[in-house]
């Protein structure tokens, strides 16, 4: 069962969620659209396994502040995989716009660590990532890693967005984030203005099954200046 510890680091990841930063008079709320929630209820067991968990609160996520005229800059762009032929979907599906909980909304990538790449044309100012991973239940996943880099090649230039990674069991260092149940509303990460052109997303398996799923992501920014 959950702890009164994890209730704790719940409440400390969500509120990191709701500040992006200190407010600026020319901010605005992300328009995020919510696909409609797949399932209902909260988890009561947390599967066996995890480490650190940030608990669902079955209430809606904050707005996020970020400078306005920030769009998804992902929408419609390239995506690359580790996984060139998924198991199942395609990897356009990725930047599609279709972030419902359905099996056919969804591209499966196979065992062991895998990672997704969107190729946003220019350079950006990164503001949040947001990312849909399958919904239909409050499955984790495990190994969840988001970095940006203007070399296509993430060798040069790599900054960490997000890292939930508890064994390094993908291999780019402990990650300090917590783990989390997947829901309708996607996880936002905060990405506080870095620049890259190329948005890099690892993953591990999940709680459920030994594959990564990708369902939709978003790359929240503006064009970067020199």
């Amino acid at each position: 069962m959950f702890t009164r510890r994890n209730v704790t680091l719940a409440a400390a990841g969500l509120l990191a969620l709701a500040l992006s930063g200190p407010a600026r008079a020319e901010d605005a709320a992300l328009e995020i659209k919510i696909p409609k929630p797949a399932y209902s209820g909260t988890p009561k067991d947390r599967p066996p396994g995890l480490g650190r968990v940030e608990l669902p609160t079955g209430k809606p996520r904050p707005p996020f502040l970020a400078p306005g005229g920030c769009k998804n800059l992902a929408l419609h762009r390239p995506v690359t995989s580790s996984q060139p032929e998924p198991i199942d979907g395609k990897l356009e599906q990725v930047t599609d716009g279709d972030k419902e909980g359905m099996e056919t909304s969804c591209v499966n990538l196979g065992p062991g660590k895998q990672w997704v790449q969107i190729d946003l044309g220019q350079s950006a100012q990164i503001y949040a990532i947001v990312v849909w991973h399958y919904h239909r239940e409050a499955r984790v996943y495990k190994g969840v890693v988001a970095q940006t880099s203007n070399d296509a090649d993430f060798i040069e230039g790599v900054q960490t967005v997000f890292n939930n990674d508890q064994d390094n069991s993908v291999g780019l260092g402990l990650g300090d984030d917590l783990q989390y149940f997947e829901n309708n509303e996607g996880k936002l990460m905060p990405a506080k203005g870095v620049k890259g052109r190329y948005v890099r997303l690892w993953s591990r398996t999940n709680t459920t099954d030994d594959l990564n799923h990708y369902t939709e992501v978003e790359v929240w920014g503006l064009p970067a200046t020199k």
